[in-house]
């Protein structure tokens, strides 16, 4: 395959229970969308709502936690939040920022509707960009009204494999890098050879809860309603480790196995944090180290008590965070949710799994209401990115979780469209000769097929999510 093959361009204080959560307020949104100009697409009346209004449905810590662990949950908070410099001289006490970057701290990525959330307005990293002097450009896909992104080319401009993240900044002319002279990618070439492709937060919300859901569990979920299944062309697949065979289930192609993974990836690929589980600077450049590795790791008191690391405090954070809670129903939104089973899409966006057993006693037993089967999907070439992760081809996604979608400002992988209409008719995809058909094509068809006031309402039963 030519290395030119097509990519499609397809990222305040915590809540606990002693603080309110600083809220990021819904701002009027310019809706960022690509042409797609997908067959099929919906005509009818049918609108998208809009965000739902209102306080925050989600962001506060799972009920049953003890004394001990909701301090911790607050400690955690206070990581997620924490805003890094370079050399911990500026800011707060986090250090580590760089060489490459797309944000400074977790909750700049994860802030809509509130701490933990995903792509907030406006778009924070237009202001990160020349945070204490740094020189950085803006790329033409970061905009104020548009949602975080990192940036990924599936080639080499040798036509070699990539895939991997290349920061969106640099901390080259920061005031705490004195000395570090390294240069942007090349995004505009990058777009011209069609090799650039995006990837926006996923909300963090119950995270726990998903990390508790047995194997077999989706792996029963996996072999169910298989009539109807075959019937619209819908299969799945789990996504695998290949240490110990057992499933992933965390971002966009389910690549990661659990949430420290997680939160050590991002800490070192968005932040350029270097830490006990990924100890090695991304960008090696003399002038531009000014840290000991791991920058972020294990501290140990005077009298030898250890003190867990930034990644560990996050991923708690995330673990103990309850799932979204539902806004109030009406009989649209309830005849919404009969609509999104009848039509098929629940065969895939599985309303609820429930947890097994787990050393954190609040997060055992619970019917986490996610709404996915945590199964990657075939989505067609619309929205393949040509990013293989795992088992995950080109074109395979895990099916998005929608708790929590009603508060949400921007969709799919890419963040494309701030409207639900698009989102649907984004999951329509003939196939190619180097990818299948979507396995949502026969759903869809069912959605454009629908009156529209049962479209209506199905649109309301999603934003009341």
């Amino acid at each position: 395959m030519s290395w030119k093959a097509k990519a499609f361009v397809s990222a305040t204080a915590p809540s606990s229970r002693h603080r309110n959560a600083a809220i990021f307020l819904v701002l009027p949104v310019l809706v960022f969308a690509l042409v797609i100009g997908l067959k099929g697409a919906n005509n009818s009346g049918a609108h998208d709502p809009g965000v739902r209004p209102g306080p925050p449905d989600a962001g506060t810590p799972i009920a049953g936690l003890t004394n001990e662990q909701l301090a911790f949950f607050d400690a955690g908070g206070a990581s997620f939040v924490t805003v890094f410099s370079v050399t911990g001289s500026i800011h707060h006490t986090g250090k580590g920022l760089g060489p490459r970057f797309d944000a400074e701290g977790c909750s700049q990525c994860h802030a809509q509707p509130v701490t933990g959330g995903s792509s907030p307005v406006p778009n924070p990293q237009v202001a990160i960009a020349n945070d204490q002097g740094a020189t950085n450009q803006i790329p033409f896909f970061i905009t104020d009204t548009g949602p975080v992104r990192e940036a990924r080319f599936p080639y080499t401009f040798t036509g070699q494999v990539d895939g991997s993240v290349h920061g969106v900044f640099t901390i080259t002319g920061r005031s705490d890098a004195p000395g570090c002279d390294i240069q942007q990618p090349n995004f505009t070439e990058a777009a011209g050879l069609e090799d650039l492709v995006f990837r926006v937060p996923t909300p963090v919300f119950g995270s726990g809860l998903i990390e508790a859901i047995p194997d077999a569990t989706i792996l029963t979920g996996m072999r169910s309603n298989q009539p109807q299944k075959r019937q619209l062309g819908i299969a799945g697949r789990p996504n695998i480790s290949a240490n110990d065979g057992t499933i992933t289930r965390f971002g966009w192609k389910a690549q990661n196995k659990s949430l420290e993974v997680f939160a050590g990836e991002a800490f070192n690929v968005e932040m350029g944090i270097t830490n006990e589980m990924f100890n090695t600077e991304r960008d090696q450049t003399i002038g531009c180290q000014f840290n000991p590795t791991p920058e972020d790791s294990t501290n140990f008191d005077a009298s030898g008590t250890a003190l867990p690391s930034n990644v560990v405090l996050t991923t708690m954070f995330m673990k103990m965070l309850d799932q979204p809670t539902p806004g109030q129903g009406s009989p649209s939104t309830r005849h919404g949710a009969e609509v999104f089973v009848q039509i098929g899409c629940a065969l895939c966006h599985t309303p609820s799994m429930r947890t097994g057993q787990s050393p954190i006693f609040a997060l055992s037993n619970i019917q986490a209401k996610l709404y996915s089967d945590l199964l990657l999907h075939h989505m067609g070439p619309n929205l393949a990115d040509n990013i293989s992760q795992g088992v995950a081809n080109g074109d395979e996604f895990r099916t998005a979780p929608l708790w929590g979608v009603g508060q949400r400002m921007f969709f799919m992988h890419d963040g494309r469209t701030a409207d639900l209409v698009q989102a649907i008719s984004a999951h329509a995809s003939t196939g190619n000769n180097q990818y299948p058909s979507s396995e949502a094509n026969g759903v869809v068809n069912n959605y454009n097929h629908l009156s529209t006031s049962d479209q209506q309402d199905l649109l309301n039963f999603l934003r009341s999510l």
